[in-house]
């Protein structure tokens, strides 16, 4: 369990690196760490992401977790506001656990927050933004329709709390927080990644574009053909090459 510097206890764990002679470091050891941060009603227990971070094993040691709200993790989720303080206690601990050169790797919901988190908070030395949306309330898509109604109606809270063991904060952002696609501009001098699916339900291409736009050198795109949404379309394909991008560009 981490602790938030607003005290909420998250639910997280620590993979080793596979080979640690190849670029992970791990226990007490300088090198990679990567960290992992689903998306919205997401858990690093599901099968999907533990294939992720099995993969990702492969090219660092790889810190895992719950956002508040989510899972065994304590607090409410915000959807994307306090959220960045979960990332900064992950980032702590991948620090602490001795990784030198730390990547956050974000789904959709989480893409936004690493972002944010990079851009407020600094301290890491790349981000990976998978699927994640440019602007907050987004209602283009039937999926994120659903999504809106399971934030702000009352029956969509009980819905997500049973069926996701999610539990969101009522009442709305006060401020709104920097929407990810100024938040991109302020990731440099790190390095960048976007990627984003040409089949995703939830947010389609301007989104990439406009991360990508807002952004500064050094930062890549990658439109992926037929890939949908977060965790559950990702390839291992897919997460193998975001894992070599990462040691590439922390080499």
């Amino acid at each position: 369990m981490l602790r938030t510097d607003d005290g909420v206890r998250i639910d997280a764990a620590h993979t080793p690196p596979v080979h640690p002679g190849d670029g992970g470091g791990g226990e007490g050891g300088a090198g990679v760490g990567i960290v992992v941060a689903h998306g919205f009603t997401g858990s690093w227990r599901e099968r999907t992401a533990r294939r992720i971070v099995h993969v990702l094993s492969g090219y660092g040691g790889v810190v895992a977790f719950d956002f508040r709200g989510h899972g065994r993790s304590s607090g409410e989720s915000t959807v994307g506001d306090l959220e960045i303080l979960d990332v900064a206690a992950a980032v702590r601990h991948a620090r602490v656990v001795g990784y030198d050169r730390i990547a956050v790797v974000g789904f959709s919901m989480g893409a936004a927050v690493a972002l944010r988190h990079a851009a407020l908070h600094r301290g890491v030395d790349a981000v990976v933004a998978v699927s994640g949306p440019a602007r907050w309330y987004y209602r283009g898509t039937k999926p994120m329709r659903q999504v809106h109604w399971a934030i702000e109606q009352p029956v969509g809270r009980l819905a997500a709390r049973m069926a996701k063991r999610t539990r969101i904060a009522r009442g709305r952002w006060d401020p709104i927080p920097m929407p990810p696609h100024e938040a991109a501009g302020l990731v440099s001098p790190a390095p960048l990644l976007v990627v984003h699916g040409d089949s995703d339900t939830f947010f389609p291409l301007e989104h990439a574009h406009q991360l990508y736009d807002g952004a500064r050198e050094p930062k890549e795109l990658w439109i992926e053909p037929g890939y949908g949404h977060a965790e559950s379309a990702a390839t291992p394909e897919l997460i193998h090459r975001i894992g070599k991008w990462i040691t590439t560009n922390l080499s």
